[in-house]
């Protein structure tokens, strides 16, 4: 390993074929969701989901939560991840939500503002909103009360 640099993404868990790039400069508005390996350089302005890997390049954004097998973050995240498996944020990568992971690697000068919660079984981040009576509750408890 001398010589090589963390940001370059050739760990072991990324020698798997890409099947969606979002190359860099692309804006993405809307929810992306593969079941394959994904990539983004771009922005996503939404949710992004994948049945395997996420790999967020250096230049990458996403404005919406994060859910997939693996992921990689060397970019910047403002929303909630899920990581059925190993969550890698590298020295360039910052994230603004909160974090449900298997395992967990934070390169040193990494970025992170929000909880963590590890455990054998991940359930996805469930967000929430604040009610009337300034309570806490789900996105999913708010929708109910308004049916």
């Amino acid at each position: 390993m001398i010589g090589k640099n963390k940001n370059t993404m050739a760990t072991a868990g990324t020698k798997t074929k890409v099947s969606t790039v979002l190359g860099e400069g692309t804006v993405f508005d809307g929810n992306l969701k593969t079941s394959g390996t994904v990539r983004v350089d771009g922005t996503v302005n939404g949710n992004c989901t994948s049945d395997e890997e996420m790999i967020l390049g250096p230049e990458g954004v996403v404005k919406g939560n994060v859910s997939a097998k693996n992921i990689i973050i060397s970019g910047r995240v403002d929303g909630d991840i899920t990581s059925l498996g190993k969550l890698e944020i590298l020295s360039t990568g910052k994230v603004n939500g909160n974090i449900a992971a298997r395992s967990l690697v934070i390169d040193e000068g990494a970025s992170f503002d929000g909880k963590c919660t590890m455990t054998s079984e991940v359930q996805p981040v469930r967000n929430t909103v604040k009610s009337e009576k300034n309570e806490k509750i789900s996105l999913d408890e708010q929708q109910e009360k308004k049916a």
